[in-house]
């Protein structure tokens, strides 16, 4: 018998069930697999240089595309101080809001918005009173449209 050898075990693998978050991620990520897709750079963008055989190149006008993703990802690469707490601050309020939000959809939807949208105004004030400015005169027209549509309704009856 040598010192070092162990017998060796008979061992099985078992896995873990799968909680109920893992599984809300799971469908999440299933439902939003188009969308992210659609953000991801296709690769006749990254190798827009590269030669094929004989005198063909893949070219590729990506002048649509490159605008955005180079902008976004020096903003993200130099952010503005103070960027990255101010995000998990308003991130923060959105995930609180679906916390309170049970019950109806409706909830879901209005919560999480308007807890976002007070975070975002508490560190961008000037911005949300031009947006506010702006919902304002846009809920405004909206209502005497709907104001004027019934009243010929009414008219007409």
């Amino acid at each position: 018998l040598s010192l070092y050898s162990s017998p060796a075990r008979e061992t099985k693998y078992v896995e873990n069930p799968k909680t109920e978050l893992e599984e809300g991620v799971s469908r999440l990520r299933h439902v939003l697999e188009p969308y992210t897709a659609w953000c991801q750079l296709p690769l006749w963008f990254v190798f827009s240089d590269l030669e094929l055989t004989g005198s063909s190149k893949v070219k590729a006008d990506s002048s649509l595309c490159s605008g955005f993703f180079s902008e976004g990802y020096e903003f993200l690469q130099k952010p503005p101080a103070g960027f990255y707490p101010r995000l998990g601050v308003i991130s923060f309020a959105g995930i609180i809001g679906l916390f309170l939000a049970r019950g109806s959809k409706i909830k879901k939807l209005v919560y999480p918005a308007a807890l976002m949208g007070m975070g975002t105004s508490m560190y961008y004030p000037q911005q949300a009173v031009a947006i506010a400015k702006v919902a304002g005169t846009q809920l405004y027209d909206w209502s005497l449209q709907g104001y004027i549509a019934v009243e010929a309704l009414w008219k007409d009856t």
